[in-house]
């Protein structure tokens, strides 16, 4: 049985007396699942030092070692932080900023290798989904991970499912929907390693929240949540991780 895992994605919000009011208010020792706050680079001590029963992560890293890469972060520093968790190729990433199947796929690589655990994201646009197209792309952005980093080693971490166009738009992907894209997923892992696919956690990432968590998380491939806009409110949060239970 795999355990359900609820991430936040703070996304770049915070303030030092906003994070310590959530910090004081969430509990995850109440929480029926593991927990992750993924919070901004400069906030990441501070969660650090105030979590309760749960773990810290950032929310990117560089492919990179240690070195001339001015305003990069090395996962080696995430490490000294205590950081244990990193979100990777987010769809803001992706879209925003450019990031390539392939450097997402670097990307994982490098933290698996330091020992972080990555929550590894892929997903859709509208316009690909409307095309029919969802599958194809998700397979695409996969598979680039996939010629990187082994299904066992992504045990230690996730797989999300993030469909662009649920993310900060208030539409959410339905329960079917959901299980169809977690199920192909599953699949493909299952191509290179069964064992390793049947113990992967796979987190849906889009527009989760109270009113809907219970039923995507009911999903039998659904092992979680990838939590943004919802995740800013304790006690939003707080519920969303109730059900999972």
């Amino acid at each position: 049985m795999r355990r359900k895992l609820i991430a936040a994605n703070w996304k770049m919000n915070g303030s030092r007396t906003a994070n310590a009011a959530w910090l004081a208010s969430f509990d995850g020792s109440r929480a029926p699942c593991d927990v992750v706050v993924c919070a901004p680079f400069v906030y990441l001590p501070q969660v650090l030092a105030g979590l309760r029963a749960a773990e810290a992560g950032a929310q990117n890293l560089s492919a990179e070692a240690p070195g001339a890469h001015t305003g990069e972060v090395a996962g080696e520093m995430l490490l000294d932080l205590g950081v244990r968790w990193v979100i990777v190729g987010h769809s803001e990433r992706r879209m925003l900023y450019g990031e390539s199947s392939q450097v997402v796929a670097a990307k994982a690589a490098r933290a698996l290798a330091l020992g972080l655990r990555p929550i590894v994201c892929v997903g859709e646009t509208l316009a690909e989904r409307e095309a029919g197209r969802t599958l194809e792309v998700i397979g695409a952005q996969l598979e680039a991970v996939l010629a990187r980093c082994a299904p066992a080693q992504l045990l230690a971490g996730a797989l999300a499912y993030e469909p662009v166009w649920a993310i900060g738009t208030g539409r959410t992907a339905s329960p079917v929907q959901a299980q169809e894209v977690h199920a192909a997923i599953r699949a493909q892992v299952a191509h290179a390693d069964a064992a390793a696919a049947s113990q992967l956690r796979l987190l849906y990432g889009g527009s989760m929240k109270p009113a809907n968590a219970a039923e995507l998380l009911a999903q039998p491939d659904v092992d979680g949540g990838l939590i943004g806009g919802a995740s800013l409110q304790a006690a939003e949060f707080a519920a969303i991780c109730g059900a999972a239970g």
